[in-house]
């Protein structure tokens, strides 16, 4: 009789834990288990400086954001990464900020003179441009507008480098939109990679996150 009373209790515990897992929750509470939300946070700067690249690599399903970079950052930055080969893991997203610093030449007496002068810079290999409306009904070239002073500044030594020597940087006191880059999962020598690029482009910053799910 006790042997019969062991297979029993035997018998329910399997039946119970088969049931378990083959129920429709039972995937769901076992990522429950190992997912716990309220535990993801977001690195600072400092934080991402002093975790390695081999540490970033071993954690599972986050993503490393780089920026906020302007178009020409963006254009430049993407080419640094192209060697990488990256395809789906890299994507970008788009955010606003409420004011920051453009890099401009001018004033232009009409906008005919504003478009010749860029067709002029365009040969001398500057890619975003466009006009923009200057004080007194003029207008202006601007070059780029970026979240940070640093990064306009560096932008307009740049330019500087280039022959362009009349670009300025100003205060600009209207939204302005940025890109982020976003790297899924990267390996170690991307994540080294990603931290070789964020030191030369000043303003930028990256954070480790909890990927966004894609539908």
């Amino acid at each position: 009789m006790r042997i019969v009373i062991i297979l029993l209790v035997l018998a329910n515990l399997t039946l119970y834990a088969y049931t378990r897992l083959d129920s429709g929750g039972g995937e769901a509470m076992l990522l429950a288990d190992q997912v716990q939300p309220d535990k993801i946070k977001l690195l600072t700067p400092q934080q991402v400086a002093a975790l390695g690249p081999a540490k970033v690599a071993a954690l599972a399903d986050v993503c490393v954001e780089w920026g906020p970079l302007a178009d020409p950052e963006r254009a430049r930055a993407l080419a640094e990464l192209e060697p990488l080969a990256l395809g789906r893991l890299l994507s970008q997203k788009r955010v606003e900020f409420d004011s920051g610093y453009w890099v401009n030449m001018g004033p232009f007496a009409t906008r005919a003179a504003a478009e010749t002068r860029i067709g002029e810079l365009r040969r001398q290999g500057v890619k975003e441009l466009a006009v923009a409306d200057a004080a007194k009904g003029q207008f202006a070239i601007s070059l780029g507008v970026f979240r940070a002073e640093a990064a306009a500044v560096a932008y307009a030594e740049e330019l500087a480098q280039l022959g362009i020597k009349l670009a300025k940087v100003q205060p600009r006191a209207q939204p302005i939109a940025q890109s982020i880059i976003v790297v899924r999962d990267p390996q170690q020598s991307v994540v080294a990679r990603l931290k070789d690029l964020q030191a030369q482009f000043p303003g930028s910053e990256l954070k480790i996150t909890a990927c966004e799910r894609t539908s």
